[in-house]
Protein backbone atom coordinates (compact mmCIF):
# COMPACT_ATOMS: atom_id res chain seq x y z
CA UNK A 1 0.00 0.00 0.00
CA UNK A 2 1.42 3.26 -0.96
CA UNK A 3 1.31 6.18 1.56
CA UNK A 4 -1.26 9.66 1.26
CA UNK A 5 1.63 12.59 2.65
CA UNK A 6 0.24 15.74 3.01
CA UNK A 7 3.29 18.51 2.88
CA UNK A 8 2.09 21.67 4.33
CA UNK A 9 4.00 24.75 5.00
CA UNK A 10 4.50 28.26 5.26
CA UNK A 11 7.23 30.32 3.46
CA UNK A 12 7.85 33.87 3.48
CA UNK A 13 10.87 34.06 0.92
CA UNK A 14 10.96 30.78 -0.47
CA UNK A 15 13.62 28.59 1.63
CA UNK A 16 10.59 26.41 3.68
CA UNK A 17 8.97 26.10 0.02
CA UNK A 18 12.53 24.93 -1.30
CA UNK A 19 12.42 21.90 1.77
CA UNK A 20 9.22 21.78 1.34
CA UNK A 21 9.28 20.48 -2.72
CA UNK A 22 12.16 18.44 -1.95
CA UNK A 23 10.66 16.43 0.99
CA UNK A 24 7.52 15.80 -1.10
CA UNK A 25 10.54 14.48 -3.70
CA UNK A 26 11.57 12.12 -1.62
CA UNK A 27 8.39 10.92 -0.16
CA UNK A 28 7.29 10.28 -3.92
CA UNK A 29 10.34 8.56 -4.71
CA UNK A 30 9.44 6.33 -1.92
CA UNK A 31 6.29 5.48 -3.72
CA UNK A 32 4.02 8.22 -1.69
CA UNK A 33 0.82 9.86 -3.14
CA UNK A 34 2.06 13.65 -2.22
CA UNK A 35 0.24 16.91 -1.63
CA UNK A 36 2.20 20.00 -1.71
CA UNK A 37 0.26 22.89 -0.05
CA UNK A 38 0.82 26.17 1.78
CA UNK A 39 -1.12 27.64 3.95
CA UNK A 40 -2.69 31.37 3.61
CA UNK A 41 -0.77 34.33 3.68
CA UNK A 42 -1.99 36.67 7.15
CA UNK A 43 0.51 39.85 6.54
CA UNK A 44 -0.44 43.05 4.90
CA UNK A 45 0.30 43.80 2.15
CA UNK A 46 2.69 46.17 2.92
CA UNK A 47 4.98 44.33 5.04
CA UNK A 48 4.94 41.85 2.40
CA UNK A 49 6.17 44.40 -0.19
CA UNK A 50 8.91 46.36 2.19
CA UNK A 51 10.69 42.53 1.44
CA UNK A 52 11.73 42.57 -2.07
CA UNK A 53 12.31 38.58 -1.80
CA UNK A 54 9.20 38.33 0.09
CA UNK A 55 7.06 39.59 -2.48
CA UNK A 56 8.43 37.98 -5.37
CA UNK A 57 8.06 34.37 -3.52
CA UNK A 58 4.57 35.33 -3.04
CA UNK A 59 4.27 36.14 -6.57
CA UNK A 60 5.70 33.68 -7.46
CA UNK A 61 3.78 30.78 -5.87
CA UNK A 62 0.59 31.87 -6.25
CA UNK A 63 -0.32 30.34 -8.97
CA UNK A 64 2.13 26.93 -8.39
CA UNK A 65 1.17 25.65 -5.64
CA UNK A 66 -2.38 25.41 -3.62
CA UNK A 67 -3.53 26.59 -0.36
CA UNK A 68 -3.55 23.87 2.20
CA UNK A 69 -7.31 22.82 2.86
CA UNK A 70 -8.88 20.74 5.86
CA UNK A 71 -9.95 18.44 3.41
CA UNK A 72 -5.67 17.60 2.77
CA UNK A 73 -5.20 16.91 6.48
CA UNK A 74 -8.42 14.22 6.29
CA UNK A 75 -7.71 12.55 2.91
CA UNK A 76 -3.16 12.04 4.38
CA UNK A 77 -1.90 9.31 5.86
CA UNK A 78 0.85 11.16 7.14
CA UNK A 79 1.71 14.94 7.59
CA UNK A 80 5.31 16.54 6.73
CA UNK A 81 4.65 20.51 8.59
CA UNK A 82 7.39 23.24 7.75
CA UNK A 83 7.62 26.76 9.02
CA UNK A 84 10.10 29.53 9.37
CA UNK A 85 11.33 30.10 13.07
CA UNK A 86 9.49 33.06 14.54
CA UNK A 87 11.15 33.86 17.68
CA UNK A 88 11.93 29.94 18.38
CA UNK A 89 8.63 29.23 17.58
CA UNK A 90 6.00 28.25 14.18
CA UNK A 91 5.14 31.19 12.18
CA UNK A 92 1.37 32.44 12.69
CA UNK A 93 0.64 32.33 9.01
CA UNK A 94 1.04 28.08 9.88
CA UNK A 95 -0.39 27.95 13.46
CA UNK A 96 -3.49 29.80 12.16
CA UNK A 97 -3.92 26.87 9.96
CA UNK A 98 -3.14 24.31 12.60
CA UNK A 99 -5.52 26.46 14.98
CA UNK A 100 -8.51 25.29 12.47
CA UNK A 101 -8.08 21.68 13.26
CA UNK A 102 -9.92 21.42 16.01
CA UNK A 103 -13.37 19.57 14.03
CA UNK A 104 -10.73 17.21 12.62
CA UNK A 105 -8.93 16.11 16.13
CA UNK A 106 -12.17 15.81 17.25
CA UNK A 107 -12.71 13.15 14.95
CA UNK A 108 -9.57 11.69 15.78
CA UNK A 109 -8.35 11.90 12.24
CA UNK A 110 -5.48 12.48 13.25
CA UNK A 111 -4.34 9.37 15.46
CA UNK A 112 -1.43 7.33 15.06
CA UNK A 113 -0.42 8.95 12.09
CA UNK A 114 3.22 10.03 11.20
CA UNK A 115 4.13 13.45 11.32
CA UNK A 116 7.48 15.12 10.82
CA UNK A 117 8.79 18.77 10.77
CA UNK A 118 11.30 20.94 8.59
CA UNK A 119 12.17 24.88 9.45
CA UNK A 120 14.29 27.57 8.57
CA UNK A 121 16.25 30.35 10.48
CA UNK A 122 18.52 33.34 9.14
CA UNK A 123 20.89 32.73 12.06
CA UNK A 124 22.66 29.30 12.97
CA UNK A 125 21.55 29.83 16.04
CA UNK A 126 17.97 31.61 15.04
CA UNK A 127 15.76 28.56 16.52
CA UNK A 128 15.26 26.28 14.29
CA UNK A 129 14.90 23.33 17.03
CA UNK A 130 12.64 25.39 19.64
CA UNK A 131 11.08 25.76 16.26
CA UNK A 132 10.62 22.03 15.15
CA UNK A 133 9.83 21.26 18.79
CA UNK A 134 7.38 23.62 19.01
CA UNK A 135 5.55 22.08 15.72
CA UNK A 136 6.39 18.55 17.38
CA UNK A 137 3.44 20.05 20.27
CA UNK A 138 1.00 19.47 17.25
CA UNK A 139 1.76 16.06 16.98
CA UNK A 140 1.41 15.20 20.86
CA UNK A 141 -1.80 16.57 20.89
CA UNK A 142 -3.09 15.55 17.77
CA UNK A 143 -1.67 11.45 18.75
CA UNK A 144 0.09 11.41 16.32
CA UNK A 145 3.45 9.96 15.59
CA UNK A 146 6.63 11.46 15.04
CA UNK A 147 9.12 10.50 12.60
CA UNK A 148 12.05 13.08 12.96
CA UNK A 149 15.06 11.94 10.89
CA UNK A 150 17.13 11.27 13.71
CA UNK A 151 20.92 9.84 12.67
CA UNK A 152 19.28 7.87 10.40
CA UNK A 153 21.13 8.57 7.45
CA UNK A 154 25.08 10.02 6.54
CA UNK A 155 22.29 13.36 4.71
CA UNK A 156 21.23 14.03 8.10
CA UNK A 157 25.03 14.34 9.13
CA UNK A 158 26.20 16.20 6.06
CA UNK A 159 23.59 19.17 6.30
CA UNK A 160 24.37 19.62 9.91
CA UNK A 161 23.36 16.95 12.26
CA UNK A 162 20.02 17.84 12.86
CA UNK A 163 17.93 14.83 14.54
CA UNK A 164 14.71 16.97 14.94
CA UNK A 165 14.30 17.46 10.95
CA UNK A 166 15.90 19.32 8.22
CA UNK A 167 16.44 22.61 8.65
CA UNK A 168 18.05 25.71 6.93
CA UNK A 169 20.27 28.16 8.67
CA UNK A 170 21.35 31.18 7.26
CA UNK A 171 20.26 33.59 4.21
CA UNK A 172 20.86 32.84 0.73
CA UNK A 173 20.32 29.57 -0.94
CA UNK A 174 19.34 26.53 0.16
CA UNK A 175 22.46 23.81 0.18
CA UNK A 176 22.21 20.68 -1.61
CA UNK A 177 23.16 19.37 1.51
CA UNK A 178 19.67 20.03 3.08
CA UNK A 179 18.02 19.22 0.21
CA UNK A 180 19.57 16.05 0.24
CA UNK A 181 18.27 15.53 3.78
CA UNK A 182 14.72 16.76 3.18
CA UNK A 183 14.07 14.18 0.56
CA UNK A 184 15.66 11.36 3.00
CA UNK A 185 13.11 12.54 5.44
CA UNK A 186 10.59 12.64 2.80
CA UNK A 187 11.65 8.95 1.98
CA UNK A 188 11.58 7.52 5.75
CA UNK A 189 8.16 9.67 6.46
CA UNK A 190 6.97 7.98 3.05
CA UNK A 191 8.30 4.54 4.22
CA UNK A 192 7.21 4.48 7.62
CA UNK A 193 3.41 5.59 6.89
CA UNK A 194 2.92 3.03 4.61
CA UNK A 195 3.76 0.30 7.01
CA UNK A 196 1.80 2.15 9.41
CA UNK A 197 -0.96 2.93 7.23
CA UNK A 198 -1.09 -1.19 6.18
Amino acid sequence: MSAKIAVVYYSATGTVHELARALAEGAEKAGAEVRLRRVGELAPASAIDANPAWRAHVDATDDQVEIATLDDLAWADGYALGSPTRYGNIASQLKQFIDSTGGLWQQGVFQDKPFTGFSSAHNTHGGNESTLLALYNTAHHWGSLIVSPGFTDASVYAAGGNPYGTVHSGGGPVSETAIEAARYQGERLARITAKVAA
